[in-house]
């Protein structure tokens, strides 16, 4: 059983207590690596990548399905950003590479 009261609050009183219960909005950092949404000072989830560097390795903790299929949406996302396994970018070419093609 709760106390009895001995004087009653008014509204102003109460509505100030609560003031402080309201929710705060989460604000949310940005991967470097895979561009997901992360908490802030947080190793990503999806990449296992932290300040730019691994950490965990996710890739390890998946079977060989969800693997290949990890894989395929990191070569999706890379091409997207315009980026490919040389490092540079795809719009900068060489005219001997024109050529090769």
């Amino acid at each position: 059983m709760g106390g009895v009261q001995t004087q009653r609050h008014t509204k102003g009183k109460r509505n100030r207590r609560r003031s402080h219960l309201a929710l705060k909005k989460t604000f949310l950092a940005v991967c470097d690596k895979c561009d997901r949404e992360v908490l802030p000072h947080h190793i990503c989830a999806y990449c296992g990548y932290y300040n730019k560097r691994e950490v965990i390795d996710v890739l390890a903790k998946l079977d060989k399905k969800e693997k290949k299929k990890r894989l395929k949406e990191e070569a999706a996302a890379q091409t997207a950003r315009g980026e490919h396994k040389g490092g540079e970018n795809m719009s900068e070419l060489n005219p001997e590479e024109l050529s090769k093609k």
